[in-house]
């Protein structure tokens, strides 16, 4: 029987961040931003310890809630702006060794900074190095935006442009079609797994005979200023994603609908009231999602409702104009559900329901499928099992509904 090696995943995160401060613990799309990487390690097959090497005590305290360990504080001198990863990554195996005689096979590095990660990231890494002996490391790649043949250096002192680099056999690549040129790759921070003995024996990080993850570009991924943080949480919330999420697993889309149940304001309308001088209220809405509804009706035997917080006539006469039953000036949704599940022997696993605010987060447990409109708000698009690429208002029910009929046709 082969022995199961000892991989260790081990997550470099010091508490000095200079563009985000503080950016390891911070809050990402409902997470710590560390969370991401913590749950890569605790979910990976082949990896069987997760240990965070830090220098900062509140860091520490957050990874273990998320439970990886931190068996030792990193010494200050390893915890500067300009310190590499490889003293870091001696430090650890050092300490590791010396105080628990523990000395794994391979170690994995997963860097906070690149949180959105292929589900199987980090077990094709590590499958790929333990079928492959005469390998330093593995190293996730994804192709690179620019060919590198095709760029440049400018001399300091001559101001003269020189080509970056060279093609044996190619005279002149930067004047060749991008066609004919080899492929080229970007490293990125998802993972490098090496091998133990490449760190310790060979004082390096990959070694020499180094291969290749290559992973999807869409989950390219490295966060350093405030603008990447906002874009990078929206792409976290992307359903088209497989992405490692520390939250809950979102739910598969149901086989078979019998209900559909829809908050009014920000689902079918776009959340904006229109008041004139005399108080009287309008509200915006999108014939395409009306006539959604009009074909899930006919083409199919999925009931639908509204239920909403809010008693407004315009709400009446909107979902009377589209056949809608309609629920209003509901300050408990999830009550009203459980009671019309109840009275109406409704199998709660055919239910989707749509909503975008807080307000409708009680009702998640008591449905087979969540859904949210694109600007939805941040703590309902967390959780949501589904996300829609359109907004409240504005298409996001004909979405849906395209899908509902997908299923049945």
């Amino acid at each position: 029987m082969v022995a199961t090696p000892e991989v260790l995943a081990l997550i470099p995160a010091r508490g000095g961040s200079k563009g985000i401060p503080r950016k390891n613990i911070r809050e990402f799309a409902g997470a710590p931003l560390i969370a991401y990487s913590i749950a890569a390690g605790l979910r990976a097959n082949t990896v069987t310890r997760v240990i965070v090497s830090t220098d900062d005590e509140e860091i520490a305290e957050v990874a273990r809630a998320w439970g990886a360990e931190v068996p030792f504080l990193r010494p200050a001198e390893l915890a500067n702006d300009e310190t590499p990863d490889y003293p870091v990554f001696c430090q650890a195996l050092e300490w590791l060794a010396e105080h628990e005689g523990y000395r794994p096979e391979i170690v994995v590095q997963l860097r906070p900074t690149s949180p959105v990660r292929p589900i199987t990231c980090v077990d094709d890494a590590v499958n790929l190095l333990l079928a492959h002996p005469e390998a330093d490391c593995v190293r996730g790649v994804v192709p690179s935006g620019q060919n590198p043949y095709k760029m440049w250096i400018i001399d300091r002192t001559t101001k003269q442009m020189y080509p970056l680099l060279s093609l044996p056999g190619v005279a002149e690549p930067y004047n060749t079609p991008r066609q004919e040129l080899p492929p080229t790759y970007w490293q990125t921070g998802h993972i490098d797994a090496i091998r133990t003995r490449t760190i310790m024996e060979k004082g390096s990080l990959t070694g020499e005979v180094i291969l290749p993850l290559v992973i999807d570009p869409r989950y390219t991924v490295d966060i350093d200023t405030p603008a990447d943080w906002e874009r990078y949480e929206r792409l976290m919330l992307d359903p088209n994603l497989q992405a490692v999420d520390p939250l809950a697993q979102r739910r598969k889309f149901p086989t078979k609908v019998s209900l559909l149940v829809m908050d009014f304001d920000g689902v079918l309308s776009d959340d904006r009231v229109h008041t004139d001088q005399d108080g009287r209220e309008a509200v915006t809405t999108s014939r395409a999602d009306g006539l959604g509804l009009s074909l899930l009706r006919e083409q199919s035997s999925i009931q639908a409702l509204v239920i909403s917080r809010e008693e407004n006539p315009v709400v009446s006469a909107r979902c009377r104009k589209l056949g809608l039953e309609v629920f209003q000036g509901v300050g408990q949704k999830d009550e009203l559900l459980q009671t019309l599940i109840a009275e109406r022997g409704l199998n709660p696993a055919e239910i989707v329901y749509v909503g975008n605010d807080i307000t409708d987060l009680p009702v998640y447990p008591l449905v087979g499928f969540f859904v949210a409109p694109a600007d939805a708000q941040p703590s309902v698009l967390r959780q949501a099992d589904l996300v829609l690429k359109h907004k409240g208002g504005s298409g996001a029910i004909r979405e849906l509904t395209d899908q509902l009929l997908g299923i049945i046709n």
